[in-house]
């Protein structure tokens, strides 16, 4: 199933290692040996992975029950976990279409044998690289309605390209082809964390690919023009978290989220 001569299995890759902090078994020993290197620099490693999944599940919810989106662009989507984003939007809406993108071609294996999506919804995959927006753009238009409201989900993605400047700009040209009413959704580990800037740091020493973590203030430039959601760019558990869930320590920011408005 993953023959594909593009996959490397000597060197760890964010979606597989993310998919070993969640519990899954689709990685590979290098992967696993990154994953458990992390877990020892920065033990709340893991959590991260799994606050980050609770906030696609609360920002799906979101988009579709209250702002009405039923058609999704999902960059980065890595591999398939509980409660991806086709899943979360049709069991609310199943009319909803979503396009995942990946460039990982393991990814795409499994997007494909797992995710069928509702029949009355439309799911589809795209093998295309975050930088590349107009390839992403073409091929989502095969799926999705441009002239109709798209929630764009861009999590921990923006911090796979090392430039800020580069990824600012990549980030607004999606958001420039959306129609207005439509929602950007986006998560990415910040630097204000010693442990975790070290541990990230051992990371992209040895992986395929590296990740830049930024200042929350750099994150919140992502949502430039557009209607912040409220409560705004915040810690990722603090957005919408449910009435009755245990409050997380206030200190605690590892990774910051936000939802916007295109006007």
């Amino acid at each position: 199933m993953d023959a594909d001569p593009r996959i490397d299995r000597t060197k760890p890759h964010s979606a597989r290692v993310w998919n070993h902090l969640l519990g899954g078994e689709d990685n590979y020993p290098v992967d696993r040996e990154a994953g458990d290197a992390l877990l020892r620099m920065f033990p709340d490693f893991a959590q991260v992975a799994r606050l980050q999944r609770e906030f696609l599940r609360r920002a799906v919810t979101y988009l579709v029950t209250e702002a009405g989106i039923r058609q999704f662009l999902d960059i980065g989507a890595g591999l398939p976990t509980a409660d991806n984003t086709h899943e979360v939007a049709q069991r609310i809406a199943p009319e909803s279409r979503i396009v995942y993108v990946d460039n990982d071609p393991l990814v795409l294996v499994h997007a494909r044998a797992l995710l069928s999506g509702s029949p009355e919804g439309m799911t589809d995959y795209v093998d295309a690289d975050v930088r590349e927006p107009g390839t992403v753009l073409a091929a989502a238009a095969k799926t999705l309605d441009f002239a109709r409201p798209i929630g764009l989900m861009m999590l921990s993605i923006a911090g796979q390209v090392p430039d800020y400047g580069v990824a600012t700009d990549l980030v607004r040209r999606y958001v420039a082809a959306l129609p207005s009413g439509s929602h950007l959704a986006l998560s990415d580990g910040v630097d204000v964390n010693p442990a975790l800037v070290e541990a990230v740091s051992f990371y992209n020493e040895r992986a395929a690919f590296p990740y830049t973590l930024r200042s929350p203030e750099q994150l919140a430039g992502y949502f430039e023009g557009l209607e912040l959601v409220e409560p705004g760019v915040v810690s990722t558990p603090l957005w919408r978290r449910p009435s009755g869930s245990p409050q997380p320590q206030a200190t605690t920011v590892h990774a910051v989220c936000g939802v916007g408005r295109k006007p």
